[in-house]
């Protein structure tokens, strides 16, 4: 069976599961809807936090991240592994102990003020709306890639699948959707990752391949891969820094607070019986996460040198990487190339002329290499590739059977479509929940509650595909916004609810409005969306991350900074909480027994 229709075959079956799921695990009520009924296996649970957790950016992007930037790449698996050890042991137990459905009804209950929900739930729809594009978006490389359609059709096929699933089965459809879509999604990583890892190193574990020496001869994987990368002029794979110390230490808090402040992840444990299962599911979840995470750096590694022996034959065969004959030339190039071609993702542009493709480092800084590679005729880097590539195309360029491939194409569809669709659960909870129900009609019936619920997530899908067909500048191609929106503006204010009960709402909402302004701020103004005429400040926050250093997706931190310091100020000058409320924190805070999950404001 030839690779399209192979992929059709296992793409199709895996979205006739997760439909087929769907129908049987429909909502009835507004507790199934937002909450599964309370009633989820802490197992289950477990791989459905996992799903949800591990998005494109997981799947997808991290690996060729980490492939990129090297060691520096690291701070993603520090920031979003720690981050989810950071909401396990200390936000979710408490939160589902409150049994509220969503994060801002938490916030207008703690901070008793329907402003302070509605500011919450601006804070949940900005980050949201932020993260979902790359989620469409990685719908679209996928489907574009693997399915022979175009990027934009692709989107369209994700919004129908996550509708037919979403909608009608909420929260308890999602759930057990997302279990299906782990099982899909993991196997897609592991198992193309065990072939590779055996063909290079003879182990079939990547994660300790990873550390083995090569087949056949006396060199460690990693040591291999540095003398190649650092041979054509890149820097040393396992020391390269993402930018400087500051940047790097503040860009992983950014996506660990980031990450115990997502409202489509803290929801997961509201859809347990009770605190003891929520634990249970976040030890489990981490279970779950920790076999992709820790194999993402073995896939980055070996990808990349797979790569690099693709393009230049030298590096499996030994002899001088520079000479002539050692570049691949461009007319015999692998078909896995020509494919990815076609999404633009990958590009060659021959431009000394020979024919051939020459992949060294454009910005080098080491002598040698460059006058090495200018005497073999190079007159720049002729390959680009981009990140988002590197797993999708990684057994293809191993070369590993057809079905391998195919299963890649469903898993990278399974991460993108599992994390959209607790966005938008998210999403349409914040609007029917909190906002038509909690502000414009308290009196709503549950049944027409579920209606405004499918309503607004519909109304979400067809405006998450829209972003996704026209990402805006500021957004495009990056998650890590999304994570500093939420650790700068949602992640203060739920920690604050729960271990001071002298915080009132004066000082949460004016938390949050400060730490989002400024992190917004930041972003905008780096990214040139506004100007400011007739002033000396745009000199100061232009040219690049001109805040020590900061790069904007690392800004989230500096904002929850912002957000803590406003938030305990004003607090001083105002009035504390009722008494009530603060005996309600305490209540909340011992982490024994707790309350159904009903939702009632």
């Amino acid at each position: 069976m030839d690779l399209q229709t192979t992929t059709y075959l296992v793409v199709g079956l895996s979205f006739a599961l997760y439909i087929g799921i769907a129908i049987w695990a429909r909502a009835g009520s507004t507790s199934e809807f937002y909450a599964a009924g309370g009633a989820v296996h802490p197992v289950m649970n477990g791989m459905a936090t996992a799903a949800d957790w591990m998005s494109a950016a997981s799947f997808i992007s991290m690996a060729g991240l980490i492939a990129n930037m090297g060691y520096g790449g690291g701070l993603f698996l520090m920031g979003w592994t720690g981050g989810y050890v950071l909401l396990a042991m200390l936000l979710a137990p408490y939160l589902r102990k409150f049994g509220k459905f969503t994060v801002p009804q938490f916030i207008g209950d703690r901070f008793y003020s329907q402003t302070a929900s509605t500011v919450a739930v601006a804070c949940l729809l900005t980050a949201s709306m932020t993260y979902i594009i790359g989620q469409m978006t990685g719908v679209g490389v996928a489907f574009s890639r693997f399915l022979n359609v175009s990027s934009d059709t692709g989107i369209y096929i994700g919004q129908a699948i996550v509708f037919l699933y979403a909608v009608f089965g909420g929260m308890k459809g999602i759930t057990y959707t997302q279990v299906a879509q782990y099982i899909v999604l993991i196997a897609a990583y592991i198992v193309p990752a065990v072939f590779i890892s055996i063909a290079l190193t003879g182990n079939p574990l990547p994660q300790l391949g990873l550390g083995s020496t090569m087949s056949g001869t006396d060199m460690a994987l990693l040591a291999k891969l540095d003398m190649v990368v650092t041979e054509l002029g890149f820097g040393k794979y396992t020391t390269t820094t993402a930018g400087s110390t500051l940047n790097m230490f503040v860009y992983t808090m950014s996506l660990m607070i980031g990450t115990a402040g997502l409202p489509h992840v803290i929801m997961r444990f509201f859809t347990v019986p009770t605190v003891k299962d929520a634990r249970s599911s976040a030890g489990w979840a981490l279970v779950f996460i920790a076999l992709l995470y820790t194999t993402a750096p073995a896939v980055a590694a070996m990808a990349k040198l797979n790569l690099h022996a693709t393009v230049n034959t030298a590096v499996t065969k030994g002899g001088d990487l520079y000479a002539p004959e050692a570049s691949i030339v461009a007319e015999a190039r692998p078909d896995w190339m020509k494919r990815w071609e076609k999404t633009g993702l990958l590009k060659f542009t021959d431009k000394n002329g020979d024919g051939r493709i020459q992949y060294y480092n454009d910005a080098t800084k080491n002598p040698e290499a460059k006058a090495k590679a200018e005497a073999a005729g190079w007159k720049g880097n002729e390959l680009t590739v981009n990140a988002d590539i590197i797993v999708l195309a990684n057994p293809e360029i191993a070369l590993l059977p057809n079905w391998v491939i195919a299963l890649v194409a469903a898993g990278g569809l399974a991460a993108a479509l599992s994390t959209a669709a607790g966005l938008l659960m998210a999403i349409s909870s914040a609007v029917s929940h909190d906002l038509v129900k909690g502000v414009f009609a308290p009196n709503i019936s549950e049944k027409n509650e579920l209606l405004a619920g499918k309503i607004a997530m519909a109304v979400a899908i067809v405006i998450s595909g829209y972003l996704g067909l026209n990402p805006p500048g500021f957004a495009a191609g990056t998650v890590a916004l999304a994570f500093g929106i939420a650790a700068s503006s949602l992640f203060p204010a739920i920690m604050m609810g729960i271990f001071s009960k002298k915080m009132n709402k004066e000082g949460a909402i004016a938390g949050m409005l400060a730490g989002l302004f400024i992190t917004l701020f930041y972003v905008f103004a780096h990214k040139g969306i506004f100007f400011i005429k007739g002033t000396d400040f745009l000199p100061m926050i232009g040219g690049a991350n001109p805040f020590f250093g900061i790069t904007p997706e690392a800004f989230g931190a500096i904002g929850a900074l912002v957000n803590f310091a406003v938030a305990f100020i004003v607090d001083k000058f105002t009035k504390e909480p009722p008494e009530h409320i603060q005996h309600m924190v305490e209540a909340v805070r011992i982490p024994r027994g707790s309350k159904a999950v009903d939702g009632a404001h």
